[in-house]
């Protein structure tokens, strides 16, 4: 029986990595000035969504030979690698991003906001499950007008392991005192669709074109569980409620 939804928050209800790309490929294109695209960096960000700051900033220095220009600038950023220059410089551009209302406004993904609604009216426990830190989730949350959509949040500072461990849904289904195998997860990435199969939930994934093509490929999930187009969300959502009644 289908008691409660849990939604990721990056990548499902907002286009935080899309953003966090764009951010990225300013920041590369700030260290080799005229001689770099953003679009040409966005483009090879989207093979490494998902990795961690270290990961991905090492791999765009690598793909791009920034390694000199980010060298030049350690003193600057009190970095003790060039990796940590690119890192830092992209937290700042992305951290002015999210200052702006507007923004984080245009980047939620309007099919998971009416999923949302669609959870709620159906009077489902709500929970949220994030990697994001607590301060930039409410941040995030009250520019969208969701600070009291869910009966449970629960951030980065709240668990030891990140996703791909179960251990963040392995809270929230304690936190809303409903088991797991009662549970719907909505997920965007692999890594939160291995931490929703591991904690013993029933997980949808909700494709963007950031993370379509790895989804199919780990073959983590069955087809019919990976939402390609937001034209068949409420669809399959009422099809899930059906099934799991």
């Amino acid at each position: 029986m289908l008691r409660a939804v849990i939604f990721d928050f990056d990548g499902t209800l907002i286009q935080t990595e899309r953003l966090k790309g764009k951010a990225y490929a300013i920041a590369a294109v700030q260290l080799k000035p005229d001689q770099l695209s953003e679009e040409e960096v966005f483009v090879a960000f989207k093979e490494y969504v998902g990795g961690s700051r270290e990961e991905v900033s090492k791999s765009l220095i690598d793909h791009f030979d920034l390694e000199a220009a980010a060298r030049s600038r350690m003193g600057e950023f009190s970095a003790s690698a060039p990796w940590q220059v690119l890192t830092r410089l992209r937290l700042q551009i992305y951290h002015d991003m999210l200052s702006d209302d507007e923004t984080i406004r245009a980047a939620a993904w309007t099919h998971n906001m009416a999923l949302l609604q669609q959870v709620r009216d159906a009077q489902c426990k709500i929970g949220l499950a994030t990697m994001s830190y607590c301060q930039q989730v409410g941040r995030l949350l009250k520019a969208l007008g969701l600070e009291s959509a869910f009966d449970f949040i629960a951030t980065r500072e709240d668990v030891d392991k990140p996703k791909p461990d179960p251990e963040i849904y392995q809270l929230v289904s304690r936190a809303l005192n409903i088991a797991l195998d009662d549970i719907l997860i909505i997920e965007d990435s692999v890594a939160g669709v291995q931490a929703g199969i591991s904690a013993g939930a029933h997980v949808l994934a909700v494709a963007t074109p950031l993370t379509r093509e790895k989804l199919h490929q780990s073959g983590l999930l069955n087809a019919a569980y990976i939402v390609d187009s937001p034209v068949t969300l409420q669809e399959k959502m009422a099809e899930i409620f059906r099934k799991l009644k």
